[in-house]
């Protein structure tokens, strides 16, 4: 569905901002507004929690990692 808003140019100017920060359009950030203040969720709002992986250092302080020693952590999630 199409509507017509009426918005004060400053609002709008902020608006532009915003979506240009996010990269995105501003219809897909009004929809996002909309839904957010609905309490509509959405595929990209849902919110997953994440396990990060803690990395211990053998000399506290300091942490001297390696793409392999990343890639070894994520991979063996120690």
């Amino acid at each position: 569905m199409q509507i017509t808003i009426d918005l004060p140019t400053a609002v709008f100017r902020q608006l532009e901002s915003v979506a240009a920060r996010r990269g995105m359009t501003l219809k897909q950030v009004l929809r996002s507004a909309v839904e957010r203040e609905l309490g509509v969720a959405t595929s990209k709002t849902t919110r997953r929690r994440i396990k990060v992986p803690i990395l211990r250092s053998k000399n506290p302080g300091t942490l001297n990692l390696t793409n392999a020693d990343i890639d070894d952590t994520l991979s063996h999630g120690d």
